[in-house]
């Protein structure tokens, strides 16, 4: 049996290609999605196709006169990588309202979810490598990415294409997009040649983040909204272009060797970017911006992805709200009435009013939604559980932000009102002179 398939594909192979040589039928005519190699046809193309092979996935189609040569007269195109048309009419007019005809993307972040909708909530149909190379397809108008913080993040929804034939939206934020239309999309730039310098390989094969990242990570107070803006270095050892995206502003550098310029500080030539490593995880960067001035960044490795990192603070703050759900979810104080949890993150407090006079507002509804990203620092740490604050709701207008201190235990929960004065950076570091506490026992 394995020998008669040894001859079988073998002569699939060969019969298709005595079918299209003799023929010179056009089923219809295509518009490439994706760069060709060999030969070197960019996306936008139009050409004639002359066969579909199911069997080999793929269209066998006429290379235009400007491309072809003796050699190269035929190529093969799989399937998802051009837009199939009866007539050359609409083939035409498809490519020129292809508007990213020659605009790729490459992936700065590994796992980066690609959707079947341009939402965040919408199904997950594919994952992309970090480095992977996609094909941008257009533009689209979908709902507006959100950070942990409720802010909008910065970008632009894309429907796109996997080298692999996968087609959906991804999210800009996390892209860097490229235009591309000779040349092998793997290698614009010269790649660089290390010379057996290890440091220079390990500056090269890494991506690098904000030293505060890694500060947040070491310290565990992760700020999910500076972490979700994913600031990174990324040398760009396979396309030839050094890429900045950092609180300082975005920057690209196009290079065809690097140099060294010191002990472990190398320039990438024909550019102001000089990197110099100070250890096998911290990094320092130097560059001009577009006004000529000079900039510079310490940077760090981290041990994962800030995706990963993401999802690992999110899941704790979740859980950190879980213990407070499950032993309420309502907790009673004799004093100020009954705070009751919702599993959606949400609280009521039906006698909220009864606080000491100026601690909030007459404009304020006795509702709203607990904030865990809040941390205990300094004496606080051995004193209580954690730290939360109430998001009250207000008639109208903006409401007000309660911030305490809990502790939780086999009676119920004691809060202890923190003044703002006394919080710095989402961090509770120390009590007030005079603390207002609360007593509230559990009815779960």
């Amino acid at each position: 049996m394995r020998s008669i398939r040894k001859l079988f594909f073998p002569l699939v192979t060969f019969s298709l290609f005595l079918l299209v040589s003799c023929s010179k039928e056009i089923m219809g005519w295509g518009v490439l999605l994706w760069y060709t190699e060999e030969p070197g046809l960019p996306a936008g193309t139009v050409l004639p196709i002359q066969l579909r092979s199911n069997i080999e996935q793929a269209w066998i189609g006429i290379v235009p006169g400007e491309y072809s040569s003796e050699e190269n007269q035929r190529v093969t195109i799989p399937l998802p990588h051009l837009e199939f048309f009866k007539s050359r009419r609409k083939a035409e007019r498809y490519a020129a309202d292809f508007t990213y005809a020659h605009t790729y993307a490459e992936t700065i972040q590994d796992g980066l979810p690609v959707r079947d909708e341009p939402e965040n909530n919408a199904r997950r149909i594919y994952r992309l490598k970090e480095g992977e190379i996609i094909k941008i397809l257009e533009k689209a108008e979908g709902v507006a990415a959100i950070s942990s913080s409720g802010s909008p993040l910065e970008g632009d929804w894309y429907r796109i294409l996997t080298k692999t034939g996968s087609t959906g939206y991804c999210f800009s934020l996390r892209l860097n997009l490229f235009e591309h239309t000779t040349g092998s999309l793997g290698g614009e730039g010269a790649a660089a040649d290390t010379g057996n310098d290890r440091d220079l390989e390990l500056v090269l094969s890494r991506v690098w983040y904000p030293e505060s990242y890694g500060t947040m990570i070491n310290s565990r107070r992760i700020d999910l909204e500076a972490l979700e803006k994913n600031y990174s270095f990324t040398p760009g050892l396979s396309d030839g272009k050094a890429r900045i995206h950092l609180e300082q502003g975005d920057a690209v550098f196009p290079y065809r060797k690097i140099e060294k310029t010191g002990d472990r500080s190398w320039n990438f030539t024909g550019t102001s970017l000089t990197v110099s490593l100070r250890s096998e995880t911290a990094l320092e960067l130097q560059w001009e911006n577009s006004q000529g001035e000079k900039q510079s960044a310490a940077l760090v490795t981290l041990p994962l992805s800030v995706e990963n990192i993401v999802n690992q603070e999110k899941e704790r703050r979740q859980n950190k709200f879980q213990a407070l759900f499950v032993r309420g979810p309502s907790f009673t104080s004799s004093t100020y009435g009954t705070l009751v949890l919702s599993s959606a993150g949400k609280f009521t407090w039906d006698e909220i009013n009864e606080l000491p006079e100026g601690l909030i507002p007459n404009s304020v509804l006795g509702s709203g939604a607990v904030d865990m990203d809040y941390e205990l620092g300094g004496e606080m740490i051995e004193r209580y559980t954690g730290a939360l604050a109430l998001q009250l709701n207000a008639v109208s207008g903006r409401g007000r932000v309660l911030v305490f201190a809990y502790i939780l235990d086999n009676q119920g929960l004691r809060m202890e009102y923190i003044p703002p004065d006394y919080v710095s950076r989402r961090t509770v570091s120390r009590r007030a002179p005079e603390p207002f506490v609360i007593y509230f026992s559990a009815e779960g």
